[in-house]
């Protein structure tokens, strides 16, 4: 009877345990189960179905990433009480750290494998582990591998990769065929009718190392769960040299068996680990290669510090938020190959640190008192926040690092003058200082010829005599003076200064700065600033917001491109001079002056500028631009504006109808297309050459003269669209001009004083748009070119609401103008009767159209009508207080009219339409109305409010013939019982 053996390890122990398999056959195999967290071998007697111990949840990192997850950093397989297996793999051993990254089983797992049957795996003579499927679908044999990856963990390439081994996976599956061995009289297994050529999940390892390097180690525990192979891959020490626990609970066995599975780790990560101290000094015994180590909140004794040189290749060390010693709370560091050292927000009394090699040392809002430091090649020192650190023992500490180049001493109040000048005789190489919030310094005799970097925030001590020290620093790159309230005065001369701060400083008076490399200037609220001078060549964007105080600007900035000064509401018209050409910033492309209350006059000329923002400037009353490329002006605010010249720009819209005191106004703009004047009452003197122009609004513009309409139509031939309601002072002799508008499609005259519109009629033969509304003096002669002299044979829209046109022209115009297709006669007070087939309508000589019987429908459903027809379809007659009666037969040859409006027409009583394309009718509030019929099938909205003295039964008749759904808008009653009939309940 033949017997293998499978030894496995257990995490908590090194004994071993012999499995014992007595009578296996040819038929008799091993079941194991292929789950997430869970490996499970069944033979012909019993099964190891034991889950193994877990690792509660922790943080894996590859590289620079972290996560959390569950894993097993010690597993063990167990067997069953009273029963042994034995397997014997080619000398291959298993212990309990190869299941190690196997992942927790969760209760989605554990539905899914009570779905599918397990799969079989077969030990051939040559100790192969094969992967025999019962599935029905064999595809299914293996968990899909997307399952087991985070896809936010994988880039487009690696995504392929995934895919691409899925399907190899797949189609080895597929293909498998597994067959059972004999059992041979000795009791030997049989397998030579097993197939070699069986197809395994062999993917080569270059492929999978591949695959998996786009993994993060939590998927890489999912993958490994997959099959032998895969949990070989994923467990490749390359994926693992950064052991990544931080904030999880693990055992000092577990971190054990993780630090001899993996002893070339170079990184750990124990940050709120319970016992962290224990664990490390594992790490540092197990891992001989360890270089990096990361440690918090915990507590950590001599034990510890004692213990760094056993760990030769640690170069860098951080502890966070610990508290150190044993009772006395001191620390000694010694390390011979240390390179950085970071104790960051911890508990200490004493530092003693000697380390050789180290360069960066960070110490910050640490609680020590005194720091003994042995670091003869430092480069690096942050002694930020501590509090408890004496002026005698931050000078100690700098002092003894003489190559230091970098010092923060943020927040140490103590510190003095004087300690700072021995530390510049020191350390002569420093190049970042940060003495921020230190209230004690002045730095008048402090000098550092090297200081790049300087940063003073909050240094009350600072005066313009500190000033002088610092300019000391000819190398300086960086300043930061950010409510330093006491200083009242920067001049510097720095050849190298890039970049300054000076925000909050509440005396400041005068800034005085040159440098060619200087980029960035930082002044903000520094509410007495009166003067800025500023050289530089490579300054780009200049922001100096809210300075109330400043009048005196001078800049040297021959590539400045934007400027930001609002709220500077002292700067005068001078300022304008720096910014125009000839002055010394000749690239300037955005300029802002929101509100600069001071300008009165801002003149301009700039080949440069692009856009220009004069918002909230409501002393400016003149305005004279010369830019050609100026794109985009804002004027909102400018409420005072009353000459402005904008003689060329580039614009290509302008609207000056916020301007409302201007009076005079010159444009030039070969590309503008919309102009607005809408609201400049006063406008008096305009000259507007715009060749491009097709728009012009001037309504409201009262003072707009003939001589200005006459020069604008002259020069702007263009014009498509022109608005001059309200514009009082237009005449006769301005309609003239209109000749030159040979592309005019839309007038618009309404509340004007016109009494002659021949002009119009002689010259804007391609106008579609004629608005008259509420010119009272039309009278009824003043359209017989319309309806007589068949002018204007484009127009297809006329407004004539509120107008003196009497009946007699209205009933000739609807039966004339039979091109019209939108009519307005609102407030009409002269029309009394719209009724087509009367005597007045048949003494035009109307032709008589077709019967409606006789039409024939159109392919979309509408009435086919002849070219004599009449193009009506809207036509609006709200508010004629004496129109009494509408009569549209049949014979009107409406029949392209689909909406009319009658609404308030208070004296209506009778109204008899046969339109067959109408379908809205506004009848509402018209009080008088009794007689109401309609032939109209495509009729669909009714309005009937307030038509009180309608019947019920007229309204069911009119309607009878219609196509409503609902009953019209009438008072509730009614429509309730209409609703009633016309859906038969």
């Amino acid at each position: 009877m033949a017997e293998r053996r499978l030894k496995a390890t257990a995490a908590e122990g090194d004994s071993e345990m012999d499995v014992g398999i007595e009578g296996v056959g040819e038929s008799e195999e091993l079941d194991l189960r292929l789950s997430i967290g869970q490996w499970v071998l069944r033979g012909a007697c019993s099964s190891l179905g034991r889950r193994s111990s877990w690792l509660s949840p922790g943080d894996l990192t590859v590289g620079s990433s972290s996560y959390s997850e569950d894993l097993d950093f010690g597993s063990r397989l167990e067997q069953n009480p009273g029963e042994e297996f034995t397997e014997e793999m080619e000398g291959v051993e298993l212990d309990g750290s190869d299941f190690h990254a196997a992942e927790r089983i969760s209760s989605d797992d554990m539905g899914r494998d009570a779905q599918h049957k397990r799969a079989k795996i077969l030990f051939d003579e040559e100790a192969h582990l094969i992967a025999t499927p019962f599935f029905a679908d064999e595809t299914a044999a293996l968990p899909a591998i997307e399952n087991c990856i985070d896809s936010h963990t994988l880039d487009s390439s690696g995504s392929q990769m995934i895919d691409y081994c899925h399907n190899i996976n797949a189609e080895a599956v597929r293909s498998s065929k597994f067959s059972n061995g004999s059992q041979n009289d000795g009791g030997e297994t049989d397998t030579g009718n097993v197939d070699n050529s069986e197809n395994r999940m062999d993917l080569t390892e270059d492929l999978l190392h591949l695959v998996f390097s786009f993994l993060s180690q939590r998927d890489l525990c999912k993958a490994g769960a997959t099959c032998r192979q895969w949990q070989a891959a994923s467990m490749h020490e390359n994926f693992w040299s950064c052991l990544n626990l931080e904030d999880a609970e693990v055992t000092l066995e577990n971190f054990e068996a993780l630090c001899h599975r993996y002893p070339n780790a170079i990184k750990v990560n124990l940050v709120g680990v319970l016992n962290a101290e224990m664990l490390v000094l594992e790490a540092m015994t197990s891992l001989r290669c360890l270089e990096t180590l990361y440690l918090g909140k915990g507590q950590l004794g001599d034990g510890f510090f004692q213990a760094l040189t056993d760990c030769p290749a640690l170069n860098s060390l951080s502890i966070y938020d610990s508290s150190f010693g044993n009772g006395i709370q001191d620390i000694s560091v010694h390390h011979d190959r240390l390179h950085e050292l970071k104790i960051v927000k911890c508990r200490v009394l004493r530092v003693a640190i000697r380390c050789p090699q180290l360069q960066t040392l960070v110490l910050k809002r640490t609680s020590m008192a005194h720091a003994l430091l042995s670091c003869p090649q430092l480069d690096e020192l942050d002694l930020s926040s501590c509090h408890k650190l004496s002026d005698a023992g931050i000078r100690s500490a700098a002092t003894s690092c003489p190559l230091l180049t970098s010092l923060d001493l943020a927040f140490c109040s103590s510190i003095s003058d004087e300690t700072l000048r021995e530390i510049a005789l020191a350390c002569p190489n420093i190049c970042v200082l940060d003495a921020s919030y230190c209230p004690n310094i002045s730095l008048e005799s402090v000098k550092l010829p090297m200081l790049t970097n300087l940063k003073l925030h909050n240094c009350h001590g600072i005066t313009s005599a500190s000033l002088c020290a610092i300019s000391h620093s000819r190398m300086l790159k960086a300043l930061q003076l950010d409510n330093c309230s006491l200083l009242t005065s920067v001049s510097l001369d720095l050849p190298h200064l890039r970049s300054i701060s000076l925000v909050h400083c509440r005396k400041f008076l005068d800034l005085n700065l040159r440098s060619q490399v200087l980029s960035d200037v930082k002044v903000s609220n520094c509410s007495l600033l009166q003067r800025i001078s500023i050289v530089s060549d490579a300054l780009k964007k200049l922001v100096l917001q809210k300075q109330e105080s400043l009048a005196n600007l001078l800049l040297q900035c021959h590539n400045l491109q934007e400027v930001d000064l609002s709220d500077c509401e002292s700067l005068t018209n001078s300022v304008c001079e720096i910014f125009s050409d000839g002055g010394s910033c000749p690239m300037l492309k955005v300029l802002v002056l929101d509100n600069c209350e001071s300008l009165t006059v801002v003149r301009l000329n700039s080949y440069s500028l692009i856009s220009i923002s004069l918002v909230g400037c409501r002393a400016m009353n003149v305005l004279d631009l010369s830019c050609p490329n100026l794109l985009k002006i804002n004027l909102d605010g400018c409420d005072h504006l009353e000459e402005a010249s904008l003689c060329p720009v580039g614009l290509e819209y302008l609207n000056l109808g916020i301007c409302p005191k201007l009076i005079a106004l010159q444009i030039e703009a070969p590309k503008m297309s919309v102009l607005e004047l809408k609201g400049c009452g006063m406008l008096s003197h305009a000259s507007i050459s715009c060749p491009s122009l097709t728009s012009l609004d001037a309504s409201f513009c009262r003072q707009f003269t003939d001589d200005s309409l006459s020069s604008t139509a002259a020069s702007c031939p263009q014009i498509e669209s022109l608005i001059l309601s309200s514009c009082l002072s237009i005449a006769f002799d301005g309609l003239s001009s209109l000749h030159w508008l040979q592309y005019l499609t839309q007038l618009d005259l309404s509340y004007t004083f016109l009494m002659n519109l021949q002009p119009v009629f002689d010259s804007c033969c391609q106008l579609l748009i004629l608005k008259l509304s509420a010119c009272k003096y039309l009278g009824d002669s003043s359209l017989d070119a319309l309806y007589n002299g068949g002018a204007l044979p484009a127009l297809r829209e006329l407004d004539l609401s509120y107008s003196s046109i009497g009946q007699a022209a209205i009933v000739d115009l609807l039966a004339y103008c039979r091109n019209l297709v939108n009519v307005n006669l609102n407030g009409c007070a002269y029309i009394h009767k719209l009724a087509w087939g009367s005597s007045e309508f048949q003494s035009t000589g109307m032709k008589i159209g077709p019967k409606l019987s006789n039409l024939l429908p159109l392919g979309n459903g509408d009435i086919s009508c002849s070219k004599s027809d009449h193009l009506l379809e809207f036509l609006n007659c709200t508010g004629c207080p004496y129109l009494k009666k509408v009569v549209i037969p049949s014979t009107a040859c409406c029949f392209r009219l689909t909406k009319l409006n009658l609404n308030l027409s208070a004296n209506l009583k009778e109204v008899d339409l046969a339109c067959p394309n109408l379908s809205s009718l506004n009848l509402s509030n018209c009080s008088s109305l009794e007689i109401l019929k309609l032939d109209c099938p495509r009729l669909t909205n009714l309005q009937l409010s307030a038509c009180n003295m309608l019947s019920e039964a007229a309204v069911e008749a009119a309607i009878s013939g219609c196509c409503i759904s609902e009953p019209p808008n009438i008072h509730s009653s009614t429509r309730v019982r209409l609703l009633q009939r016309i859906t038969g309940t």
